[in-house]
């Protein structure tokens, strides 16, 4: 029994695979014509996936005829471009000036200390992203966060452990 379903896990992986490689080829045909097409192929992966899958960047340099190198540092370069599967919740904090001023960095330490917590707990590791951003534009709110889209502002650390279970829903 435990045979037949590592069977059919490998065969649903390497369908995936399958599926990934022919989208990425299609998303890349899509964009051939356009001059500095690399960073729009990279967005148009992101926004199917997720995140750049290493097999998609191996497939889009092959697509490409360019190397893993100059894809890497593509995706590396640019902020936006994420190499892991993003979390179900996904929390940005600011750290332009004003959100540095005022304690942005304790924000996102107090919010990496949590989520480490949460982990030690038994807690997917994937529940959540937790990630800097240079502005969000919310600076008479500073110190602000985004999460899942949804501004925070105005915030201190202690207002973390909140904010957190308000988005596990306990």
């Amino acid at each position: 029994m435990a045979t037949q379903q590592l069977q059919t896990e490998l065969d649903n992986l390497l369908g995936w695979v399958e599926s990934m490689r022919n989208r990425v080829r299609a998303i890349a045909r899509e964009w051939q014509a356009e001059e500095g097409n690399l960073i729009m192929i990279l967005h148009a992966i992101q926004n199917e996936f997720g995140y750049i899958p290493r097999g998609a960047a191996n497939e889009l340099a092959k697509e490409l005829g360019t190397s893993m190198a100059r894809i890497y540092e593509v995706i590396t370069f640019y902020h936006y471009f994420r190499l892991t599967p993003p979390g179900n919740h996904h929390i940005q904090v600011c750290m332009g000036t004003a959100c540095y001023l005022k304690g942005a960095d304790e924000l996102h330490a107090e919010l990496d200390h949590q989520l480490k917590l949460l982990e030690a707990a038994g807690v997917r590791r994937n529940e959540f992203n937790l990630e800097t951003v240079r502005c969000i534009g919310c600076c008479g709110m500073a110190p602000a966060v985004v999460v899942d889209g949804e501004t925070h502002g105005r915030l201190c650390p202690s207002n973390v452990k909140d904010i957190i279970k308000q988005k596990r829903g306990k």
